[in-house]
């Protein structure tokens, strides 16, 4: 029997998707149910663009819940670990300068369920986590990206 992928994530992020779960099923399904049923009142379904809207989008919220569901049952919780505060591991925030110029960013490594590159939330499975994982503060780490290579300096570690 093949064994299900894991989502290993934050609490919070566990939270965030179980949340939006709820919506779904509880506030999202009957929204959609509704408006399949106002859209049937308009007659022949044949020519109906409301009702194919209206069931286009209740498959895209029949599949998000059981995507989510899957991920929540599979969850791997991150766990905080402060013996190795200076190790780069899934869960921690990363600041690093690129070198030579010196721009620093900082990334929090992340499940790729709560990756969010505009809240600074990197997953574990980008180019530039998988660079990162296992290193140290001070040290100077070659970045495979889409864009080209690029050398980093690690600057701390939270």
């Amino acid at each position: 029997m093949a064994t299900e992928k894991t989502y290993p994530m934050t609490q919070a992020g566990k939270q965030k998707l179980e949340q939006e779960l709820e919506y779904l099923k509880t506030v999202k399904r009957k929204e959609v149910v509704e408006r399949i049923k106002i859209a049937r009142s308009f007659g022949d379904l044949s020519e109906n663009s409301e009702y194919d809207a209206a069931k286009d989008e209740q498959a895209f919220v029949e599949g998000r819940i059981t995507t989510l569901e899957n991920m929540v049952r599979n969850a791997v919780i991150i766990e905080e670990d402060a013996a190795n505060s200076s190790i780069v591991s899934l869960g921690k925030s990363v600041t690093f300068v690129e070198l030579p110029d010196g721009e620093e960013e900082t990334y929090t490594i992340v499940g790729s369920a709560e990756a969010d590159p505009f809240e600074g939330k990197i997953s574990n499975d980008s180019p530039i986590a998988k660079s990162l994982l296992g290193k140290t503060i001070g040290d100077e780490v070659a970045v495979q990206t889409p864009g080209g290579d690029m050398q980093v300096k690690i600057v701390s570690i939270k």
